[in-house]
């Protein structure tokens, strides 16, 4: 299969530089010096975490906030709005999820050129169920008109998540070598890598409305699939002494294991061999695989990190919850950062 003309394709190629994000977001982070008085509560330093978290009283709020960027051209292109109204509640409270917190709801936010009652419609039944399979509310949220700003529609929300009493937040800190690594697998892209996997479709005039080589549904069907919710599983492994840590493989792909503990490697081993979607991507784009794993989730959403002395009793859990293609996918070891050592590949950071 053929790739662009001009060869290898990467993710700043396709117009996101992860080195000029990290220089802007650090430049912002230099210009926010205030610190709140005790009255307003306790920052617990997480810097690079998943979700905010503060102590008010004797309650932990965590917080966290994502938009389904441009996932949200794909459902413009297909007429198709539900998955990514799905999306906006499943890629927040996943990161609700990495830190042990339960959802305790959503504020959406949709930032339009124009407001478009069907479109809503279809928005709002995706939220719903995204909503059901988090368990949470929807406690509001924003509508924005914004024709000079906007060509298309913009979706995303802010998550808000609590630790039921005698719960404590999983931050990673516990995490040692010979913990276990297990996989839960995605439901696909999510929303992550859209703006490469667009960009490659484009450039190769590959039709969105047939299906790809080995797959049963059109490929822009495939693409735009709903990411799935993994609080069910944090929810059945609360209260585990076993577990240590919890990963959401979003954007940045393997790289968001070092998150967790920076002083230790993931080793991942035991990766299962990506599901046909990845494979394509890779092909249409000359992709190298360094940069499949630092852009996609490669087939894996969301990482268990445990004490390997129960791993059946954890399997079990997940399994009830339905998670019951959980599978190992490699351990943590002495040294730094993310190693695939099939590939070749170490991730020494996040950024």
């Amino acid at each position: 299969m053929p790739g662009p003309d001009s060869g290898e394709w990467t993710y700043a190629r396709a117009g996101v530089d992860r080195g000029e994000v990290a220089t802007a977001l650090a430049a912002l982070l230099r210009g926010v010096r205030f610190r709140p008085p005790p009255a307003s509560g306790r920052r617990l330093e997480l810097p690079g975490h998943y979700a905010g978290l503060v102590r008010v009283g004797r309650e932990t709020i965590a917080i966290t906030t994502d938009t389904v960027g441009t996932k949200g051209l794909l459902a413009e292109e297909l007429g198709r709005w539900e998955e990514v109204g799905e999306d906006a509640v499943a890629i927040n409270v996943n990161d609700l999820a990495a830190v042990g917190a339960r959802p305790i709801g959503l504020v959406d936010v949709i930032s339009v050129a124009r407001t478009d009652p069907e479109v809503f419609a279809q928005i709002g039944r995706g939220l719903d169920r995204g909503l059901r399979a988090a368990g949470c509310h929807l406690l509001g949220g924003e509508t924005a008109v914004v024709p000079e700003l906007l060509r298309g529609t913009d979706l995303g929300g802010t998550a808000i998540g609590f630790f039921p009493r005698g719960r404590r937040p999983v931050t990673g800190s516990a995490v040692r070598p010979g913990d276990l690594l297990i996989g839960l697998p995605s439901s696909g892209l999510h929303a992550n890598g859209l703006t490469l996997a667009r960009r490659l479709v484009r450039e190769t005039r590959t039709p969105l409305d047939r299906p790809r080589p080995g797959a049963s549904r059109p490929l822009g069907e495939e693409l735009l699939t709903a990411t799935r919710c993994y609080v069910r599983a944090t929810e059945a492994l609360a209260g585990s002494s076993e577990v240590t840590g919890y990963a959401h493989l979003s954007g940045g792909g393997v790289r968001n294991l070092v998150r967790l503990h920076p002083r230790v490697e993931f080793v991942l081993d035991r990766w299962p061999t990506p599901p046909g979607l990845f494979p394509f991507l890779r092909e249409l784009g000359a992709i190298a695989p360094r940069e499949m794993f630092q852009t996609f989730n490669q087939g894996i959403g969301f990482v268990v990190v445990a004490r390997p002395r129960r791993r059946s009793e954890l399997f079990r859990r997940l399994a009830r919850a339905g998670y019951p293609d959980a599978v190992e996918i490699g351990h943590v070891a002495r040294g730094r950062g993310v190693s695939l050592p099939a590939e070749g590949l170490r991730f020494e950071g996040y950024a």
